[in-house]
C-alpha cells in the first residue's frame, strides 16, 4: 500500500506529532497518529500550496477544521519548510508559532483559525464560495486565472455539530465542486465510542445535501487515497472522502482508544509506539533528511511550478483585459478603489428613514462602485434590505452573481463570511435580525480573533420590534457582541452615521464589524459632515451641548434623538446639557484619555445613559452616581410605539430620571 520511503515520511510526521505533545505534556496525538497518511499523500501529491509563499493567491487552500489535530499541522509545515523544528519543541508555550489550536496570520500556513468544531468545515464551505464567484467573475475562455481547491480534514465531532449540517446544505445547493473533504472517520470521540452519541449514515446525508461520497476503507492505503482525491476533483459536486482510520494508530494499548485523543501518549506508550513504526525511541524530533527531500521534490516543486506559471497568466491576463486585471489585482491587494467614498448617499436634515433602509441604500451605491463588494442574507433579505437590486443572485449556474441565499443557516453564514475573509479578494457581508445574532456569535467571536474584515448586519435592533414580541426583541445581545474583544459595534444614530459606520466596517482589515440597525424611522442629526464623520470613527462624540451644560446625556442609535429631545426639554427649564453619541464603544476604548475626557469630562458626575437594550456595560461610562435608562427584563408584544413608552424611552420618563440626581 505504500513504499519504505512513503511509510518512512508518514512515521516521521507522526513521531514529530507525538513528541511536541509530549515535549508539552498537552495535546491530542490520537488524530495525527490516525490521519497522517491521508495528510501526507493530499500534501505530496494533490495540495497546490507553499508554507513560505503565502501572498501566492491562486493556491490551495488546507483547513485542518479538526484544529484539536494542530501537531499535525504543525509537523507538515516543518516538513515542508514552512515551520521551524524549535517551534514544534515549543507547542503549547507562551509566544509560540505552534498554539494549541492553529491561528490565522500568527503562523504562516495556517488559513483560519480553528479549534472549535465544526466551523473550520464551515469556513472552508465561504472559502469554496469566493473560489467561485472569483472564478465566476474574472475567468475567461483562455485564461481560467482563479483555479483552486480548498480541502478539509474533519472529523467525527466537526460532522456532528449542527454547522457542518448548515454548511454541507447550502455546498451541496451551491454546487462547490473545488471543496474536497477528507472525512477521518474513527469511530471514536473524546469520551469514548462514537457509536455513544453518533449512527447516521455519513454516505446518504452528504449524498442527500448533493455531494460526491467516497469511502476509503483503510487508512493507512494511500494508493486508495490518492485515487479519491482524483476523483473528488473531477466531480461536478463538492465531495466529502470517509477515510477509515484508526486512533492513535500504532500505540500498543492506547490504539482504537479515547485514550489517546486527548492527552501524551506517555513516555511509555512513546517508546513502544516508536519501536512499532520502526523508528529509534531515544531520538526525539528527528526528521531524516530523506523526508525534507521528499516535500521538496514533490509538494514544493509543484507549488513553486505552479506559482511561476499563474504569474505568467495573469500577466497574460492584465494585457489582454486591462479593466478585468486592473479589478483583479485592486481584489487580491484587499483595498478599495480610490474615492469609492465619495459615492456614497448623504442625508439632509429633512430626512427620516430606518437606518436599515439607510443602509439599503448604501448597499446599493457599495455594490456599484467596490467591486469585491460580496453578500447577502440568511432569508430576511426584505427586511434586512440587504440585496442589491440590480444585481444577479449568486448560485450554481451564476457564480458571479452578488446576492447570496444564505438560507435560514445562520450560523454557517457567519462562518461562511469569515472563509470569504480569510481567502480574500472579496469584501462579505451577511445579514440577519440582530435577535439571531445569537445564532452565530460563535463565528462572530473566531472572526474578531482571526481579525478579518468580515461585516455583519443587524436589523430589528431593539424593542421597538414591537409586534413580534420578546422572542424577537433583542436585549442582551448588545452587550454580548460589546464584550467581544477586537470587535466593532456599531450602532447608528441615523443615516449619516450609518454611511460613515459603513466606512469604518470597509477600511477596517483586521477588526470586524457588526452594524446594529434600526426598524423604525430616525430624524437626521444636525451635526456638521466632518464632526460626525471623525466622531464615529473615534467611537463617541459631542452631537449637541447648551451653554454651561451640567448634565451628560449619553446614548447610541435611535436613542440618540430621544437624549436630544430631553436635553431641549431641560433647556426650557433654564437646564443645560451635552449629548453624547456612542455608536462604536470598542473604537472609544482606542482613543486617548485626553480625548475620553474632552467627550466625558470628568468633573460632571450627573450623567444618563439611555439606550433601549440591556444596562451592563453602561456604568463605566455614567458612574456610581448615573443613571441607566435601558431594558433589564425582556420585550413585550404590542405596536413598537406603544412598547418603547411603556418601557420609558420617552422625555418624561427621562427628565424624571434626571430630577433624581438633582
Amino acid at each position: 500500500m505504500m513504499n519504505k520511503q512513503d511509510q518512512l515520511a508518514i512515521d516521521t510526521i507522526r513521531a514529530l506529532s507525538i513528541d511536541a505533545i509530549e515535549e508539552a505534556n498537552s495535546g491530542h496525538p490520537g488524530l495525527p497518529m490516525g490521519a497522517a497518511p491521508m495528510a501526507y499523500t493530499l500534501w505530496t501529491r494533490h495540495l497546490n500550496f507553499n508554507p513560505k509563499s503565502k501572498d501566492y493567491f491562486n493556491r490551495d487552500r488546507f483547513v485542518l477544521s479538526a484544529g484539536h489535530g494542530s501537531a499535525l499541522l504543525y509537523s507538515l509545515l516543518h516538513v515542508s519548510g514552512g515551520l521551524e523544528l524549535e517551534e514544534l519543541k515549543q507547542f503549547r508555550q507562551w509566544d509560540s508559532k505552534t498554539p494549541g489550536h492553529p491561528e490565522f496570520r500568527h503562523t504562516d500556513g495556517v488559513e483560519v483559525t480553528t479549534g472549535p468544531l465544526g466551523q473550520g468545515f464551515a469556513m472552508s464551505v465561504g472559502m469554496a464560495m469566493a473560489e467561485h464567484h472569483l472564478a465566476g467573475k474574472f475567468n475567461q475562455p483562455d485564461n481560467d486565472i482563479i483555479n483552486h481547491y480548498t480541502y478539509v480534514l474533519a472529523s467525527d465531532g466537526d460532522l456532528m455539530e449542527g454547522i457542518s449540517h448548515e454548511a454541507a446544505s447550502l455546498a451541496g445547493h451551491t454546487g462547490l465542486n473545488k471543496l474536497v473533504v477528507l472525512y477521518d472517520s474513527n469511530d471514536i470521540s473524546l469520551d469514548g465510542k462514537l457509536d455513544k452519541a453518533f449512527s447516521e449514515d455519513i454516505k446518504m446525508r452528504f449524498e442527500s445535501y448533493g455531494w460526491e461520497h467516497i469511502l476509503v476503507e483503510e487508512g493507512n492505503d494511500i494508493e486508495a487515497i490518492d485515487a479519491a482525491i482524483a476523483k473528488a476533483k473531477s466531480s461536478e459536486k463538492p465531495s466529502i472522502i470517509e477515510v477509515k482510520t484508526i486512533i492513535g494508530y500504532g500505540a500498543p494499548t492506547k490504539s482504537n482508544s479515547n485514550a489517546s485523543h486527548g492527552a501524551p501518549l506517555g513516555e511509555d506508550e512513546r517508546r513502544a509506539t516508536f519501536e512499532h513504526y520502526g523508528l529509534d525511541p531515544d531520538k526525539r524530533f528527528y526528521v531524516p533528511e530523506r523526508v525534507y527531500e521528499i516535500f521538496n521534490e514533490t509538494m514544493i516543486a509543484r507549488a513553486n511550478d505552479n506559482e511561476q506559471i499563474w504569474n505568467d497568466k495573469l500577466a497574460q491576463y492584465k494585457n489582454a483585459y486591462k479593466e478585468l486585471g486592473e479589478e483583479l489585482e485592486l481584489a487580491i491587494s484587499g483595498k478599495l478603489p480610490q474615492g469609492y467614498e465619495k459615492t456614497l448617499p448623504k442625508y439632509e436634515l429633512d430626512h427620516s428613514g430606518a437606518t436599515r433602509a439607510d443602509s439599503g441604500e448604501i448597499i446599493q451605491v457599495l455594490s456599484q462602485y467596490v467591486p469585491s463588494f460580496f453578500g447577502g442574507s440568511s432569508d430576511l433579505a426584505s427586511s434586512n434590505k440587504s440585496n442589491v437590486k440590480e444585481a444577479t443572485d449568486y448560485d450554481k449556474s451564476h457564480p458571479e452573481g452578488k446576492n447570496v441565499w444564505f438560507g435560514v443557516r445562520e450560523f454557517a453564514m457567519g462562518a461562511a463570511i469569515n472563509g470569504m475573509a480569510a481567502h480574500g479578494g472579496l469584501h462579505p457581508y451577511g445579514a440577519t435580525f440582530f435577535v439571531f445574532s445569537d445564532y452565530l456569535k460563535p463565528a462572530i467571536r473566531l472572526s474578531a480573533i482571526m481579525g478579518v474584515n468580515a461585516t455583519f448586519v443587524f436589523t430589528h435592533d431593539s424593542i421597538a420590534v414591537g409586534e413580534d414580541g420578546p422572542t424577537h426583541e433583542p436585549v442582551e445581545q448588545l452587550a454580548g457582541l460589546r464584550a467581544i474583544p477586537n470587535l466593532n459595534v456599531i450602532r447608528p444614530a441615523d443615516g449619516n452615521e450609518t454611511r460613515v459606520a459603513w466606512k469604518v466596517a470597509l477600511e477596517s482589515d483586521q477588526t470586524p464589524t457588526a452594524l446594529v440597525l434600526t426598524r423604525q424611522n430616525l430624524k437626521t442629526l444636525d451635526v456638521p459632515e466632518a464632526k460626525l464623520e471623525e466622531g464615529v470613527r473615534k467611537g463617541a462624540y459631542i452631537v449637541y451641548e447648551s451653554d454651561n451644560f451640567e448634565y451628560l446625556l449619553l446614548a447610541s442609535g435611535s436613542e440618540v434623538n430621544l437624549a436630544l429631545d430631553a436635553a431641549k426639554a431641560l433647556e426650557k427649564e433654564g437646564k443645560g446639557a451635552r449629548v453624547v453619541s456612542m455608536p462604536n464603544w470598542h473604537a472609544f476604548e482606542q482613543q486617548t484619555d485626553a480625548y475620553k475626557e474632552e467627550i466625558l469630562p470628568p468633573s460632571i458626575t450627573k450623567r444618563v445613559g439611555i439606550e433601549m437594550a440591556a444596562s451592563l456595560g453602561w456604568h463605566k461610562y455614567v458612574g456610581l452616581n448615573g443613571k441607566v435608562i435601558s431594558v433589564d427584563t425582556f420585550g413585550a408584544s404590542a405596536p413598537g410605539d406603544l412598547v418603547v413608552e411603556k418601557y420609558g424611552f420617552n422625555v418624561d420618563n427621562v427628565l424624571k430620571e434626571i430630577k433624581t440626581m438633582s
